[in-house]
């Protein structure tokens, strides 16, 4: 066990330091016979069956719209071998520029959207809006995952986690408790 720790205040604008949900992903979106690519780090598991993933997509960004008017997108998943790509896709507007030219990404048909999967990712998850309500109010899209490609190897790839100011975290060491895990407890 750890003993106290002895706590500071701190910027309740800044708890995204802490909390922000899981690894940065980039999601990958078509309409109207353009593609574009935009950096995320704000999603989350909603549900395990159907899954669920929510997406906090601001209304200022070039795919918000074309996400909200094809209905569907790609999360994928890359590793620390693209935080170059990462940052600079963060960086850029796909209204000036080709991101998948820009950034030297390939563009890979899917199997169930019109999005295109990233080859150079990990994983990559074909999703469909399946709820909209608080689109308007908050930029928070729910999508359901209909389709998943993730690479066979490594199973636990180093990913890229998001703590603000231009700083990542990446992903850490496994720690396995399958012999205490309860399945009926989730």
């Amino acid at each position: 066990m750890t003993g106290h720790l002895e706590k500071n205040d701190f910027p309740v604008s800044q708890v995204r330091r802490y909390l922000e949900p899981g690894p940065i992903v980039l999601v990958s979106s078509k309409w109207a016979g353009r593609t574009n690519i935009m950096t995320l780090g704000w999603h989350t598991i909603l549900e395990f069956s159907p899954s669920l993933v929510g997406c906090m997509i601001s209304g200022s960004n070039h795919s918000h719209p074309m996400i909200r008017n094809s209905g569907e997108c790609v999360i994928n998943l890359p590793t620390t071998a693209l935080i170059d790509a990462v940052v600079g896709i963060g960086n850029t507007s796909g209204a000036e520029i080709d991101k998948f030219a820009k950034f030297d990404l390939t563009a890979d048909k899917a199997s169930d959207v019109e999005a295109p999967l990233i080859r150079e990712c990990h994983a990559s998850f074909e999703c469909r809006l399946h709820d909209d309500i608080l689109v308007e109010k908050y930029n928070f899209f729910i999508f359901e995952v209909v389709k998943a490609h993730v690479a066979a190897i490594p199973a636990y790839p180093k990913t890229l986690h998001y703590t603000g100011d231009g700083v990542f975290m990446v992903s850490g060491k496994v720690i396995n408790r399958r012999s205490q895990f309860r399945p009926e407890m989730l």
